[in-house]
Order: structure tokens, then sequence, then C-alpha cells
């Protein structure tokens, strides 16, 4: 069995992959950044008797992955997917607004990954599972920094790959749609959101999107699909680098694939029913 740390561990996606993997056998370490937030985990791990240690990591934070990941060289797999989403228009978007969005969902991981390849790249194994966003594909409306940063994510997890493939060391990445995991209750928006032009803009585009989930809002698909798929990643030598989850992620990803970019943009369009 593996020894396998996961950021943000909490909630939504990493909470389901802690406790799939511990329910598996492996020995998990749950990082957040405030353990004390840390309620749901704790009832599992009590009510289950399942092994899981926890650690604080702020991965905006070098000193504190620094403190967290000592033990590098005892870890085999390395699961980032601590990560929030600011909301906004590009035009609204503040430095703050944006460096705080790079911090955590591109830099967290480039500290993470950086503690633990000089010791995986001498003993030459190591999993890295990234856990990024269909926005990290396409580039979506009123989500432009998170795009950005699950981009940059994407472009660096795949150079990443071409450079300790050879090493023994995987990289992959997770890809999800939209999934009912708590994650929007943390989005982060610009001072001057609430009644602008650009939010009552967004607030029809959030309603298409609703209207495309399976029964409406609140029937998105369930999160232990991507848990799932995190565990397969972090097991499977076979998973390719890229993984899609969620039938609209797989929708989206597979028509902008299929055509150029202005008769993908008509295509969502039309069945968003969005349009200027």
């Amino acid at each position: 069995m593996a020894r396998i740390l996961i950021t943000g561990s909490n909630s939504g996606f990493g909470l389901l992959s802690a406790l799939t993997l511990a329910r598996q056998g492996h020995d998990v370490i749950a990082t957040m950044r405030n353990p004390a937030k840390s309620d749901a985990l704790d009832h599992a791990v009590a009510a289950e008797e399942l092994w899981i240690t926890k650690r604080t990591l702020d991965v905006a934070d070098q000193a504190s992955v620094d403190a967290a990941l000592t033990d590098a060289n005892d870890i085999d797999v390395l699961i980032n997917n601590a990560g929030y989403e600011v909301q906004s228009s590009v035009e609204q978007l503040t430095d703050d607004l944006m460096y705080g969005q790079l911090e955590t969902n591109v830099m967290g991981p480039l500290r993470t990954m950086r503690a633990v390849l000089p010791s995986w790249r001498a003993r030459g194994s190591g999993v890295i599972v990234n856990v990024s966003s269909i926005a990290g594909r396409v580039g979506t409306p009123y989500s432009g920094a998170y795009s950005a940063s699950k981009w940059a994510l994407e472009a660096m997890s795949e150079s990443l790959h071409f450079e300790v493939s050879q090493l023994g060391i995987r990289v992959h990445l997770i890809e999800p749609g939209r999934f009912d995991t708590g994650f929007r209750d943390n989005i982060v928006r610009p001072a001057d959101w609430e009644g602008s032009t650009y939010h009552q803009r967004f607030e029809a585009f959030r309603h298409a999107l609703d209207a495309l989930d399976t029964g409406g809002e609140g029937s998105k698909p369930d999160p232990q699909i991507v848990a799932d798929a995190i565990v397969r990643a972090a097991a499977d030598p076979s998973t390719p680098l890229r993984t899609l989850c969620g039938a609209d992620a797989e929708l989206i990803a597979g028509v902008k694939g299929s055509m150029e970019f202005e008769d993908f943009e008509a295509t969502m369009r039309t069945a968003l029913d969005w349009h200027d």
C-alpha cells in the first residue's frame, strides 16, 4: 500500500479521495490550511476506524509547505487538490485577486511538487495527481482568473510529464466539470461585483448552465466520480495524462476539439441559449 499526501482534504474532492484511499488501506496524509475545519473528515475517520494522519499545510505559504513535506522520500503519491475560484469579469480583476488566484492554484502545486521531486528523482518513483478542471481546457466567462490558473496548471503538468516520465515519475491531470461539492461556497468576488453589468449578465449565463444539468440546478453528478478518478490515477500506471470527469466536461472538450473556435462558440451559445 502507498503513502499518499493530499492537499485541501477538509472538503470536496480532497475529502472524498482521502476517505476512499484510506478505505483501501493506504496510508493517507490529509492536509489542510486549518485542521480545525475538518469535522467531516474526523467524523468519518472515527466512525469507520480509518488510518488518516492530519497535517497543517497552506500551499500559498512556502514555509508551511517546507514544514509539511520534510518526509518527501517516504511519500509515494502527491495529490494537489487545494484550490478556489475567483469569479469576476476580466475588467474587474484587481491585481490582488489575480495574484491570490495564481498563488494558490498554480504556485501552490509548484511548491509541493518542488518539495518532493528531488527525493523522487533520486529513488526513481513517484506519482503526482493535479486536480485541474474543464476550465483548464475552455475559457469560462467570468472565470478568467480561474481558467487562467487551470490552463497554467495544465501546461506546467504537461511540461513536467516530459521532464520526469523517463525517471519513473508519473504525472496526471484530473479535469472535472460541474459537481456538487460546496466548492462554489468559497468563491471570491471583486468588491464591485454585485449589481454590476457583468454580474447581471453572469446570472443569465449561470441559469443557462444550470438548465444543462440533468434535472436542473441541484442535480449535478456525484463527486465520488472525481474521487474515484483521482484514486485510479494514483494507482494505475496506464492512466492517461488527462482524465475528464463528468458528462458536461466530456461534451464540452469533445465539441471544442472537433471544430474551429468560432464554430465552438456558436455551438455552445446555441446549446446554452445565451446570446447577446
